[in-house]
């Protein structure tokens, strides 16, 4: 049998892979004790004394009276200055929109090859989302599911690399697709209509599960916002 300690370090790696792995994102509620130590095969004491370890290195944090509470710890390290950097730095939106496409074309490869009927949903809801707010002009809120859709993907994706590397630059890279895409939407309808496509076009290869067409799909979709960008001047 486990020691004490042996089961803590071992309840502390398990907590630790779903914070990697995307099963508990940034500012999700951790399960209650109970259930976690149900999960686990544990005392509450056990789960509880784990939980104050990671609290301690600042990966969760404990709200009196609410629950644990995953910090985004995980995704600071990167992307505080990346954000700062690409809003008042033009020149630099060439080089993220570089790394998008070597990031995302990946991303949107192994979410066509590895994509559950849960993951599919919910890239097909941010995708309704997407088309709603592009049918009301809402500019804003077409920028905001833009966003929410590339995450949705990067979460199918279901490879632990690929998801820290996404949560570690993810404010950059909503800072990125936002001002991007706010900027095309803003200069041309037809620009905007040309996203929708390419998200659609992305959307069904990731869904009907074809993964070469999904990377090609998304590496043209950031190609294209390239274009526009350089052609904008921006």
């Amino acid at each position: 049998m486990r020691s004490g300690q042996s089961q803590v370090e071992a309840v502390m790696r398990k907590i630790e892979t779903a914070l990697l792995d995307g099963t508990y994102p940034a500012d999700a509620r951790l399960p209650a004790e109970r259930v976690l130590a149900e999960r686990y095969g544990v005392a509450r004491n056990t789960v509880r004394e784990a939980t104050q370890r990671l609290a301690a290195r600042g990966l969760l944090r404990s709200k009196q009276g609410a629950g644990v509470f995953v910090t985004e710890q995980l995704r600071t390290g990167v992307a505080s200055p990346w954000s700062q950097l690409v809003a008042d730095h033009p020149a630099v939106r060439g080089d993220v929109l570089e790394f998008r496409r070597v990031l995302e074309g990946a991303t949107a490869y192994f979410a066509a090859l590895r994509g559950t009927d849960e993951d599919r949903q919910r890239i097909r809801a941010q995708l309704d989302a997407l088309e709603a707010a592009r049918q009301a002009n809402d500019q804003p809120g077409e920028a905001a599911a833009d966003t929410k859709l590339h995450e949705a993907i990067a979460l199918a994706s279901h490879n632990t690399m690929f998801l820290h590397l996404h949560a570690s630059v993810i404010i950059m890279l909503r800072e990125h697709i936002t001002i991007t895409g706010s900027s095309l939407r803003a200069l041309e309808a037809n620009d905007a209509d040309q996203l929708l496509l390419q998200h659609r076009a992305i959307c069904d290869a990731i869904c009907e599960g074809r993964p070469d067409d999904a990377r090609n799909a998304m590496q043209g979709h950031i190609d294209f916002v390239a274009s526009r960008v350089a052609a904008s001047g921006e």
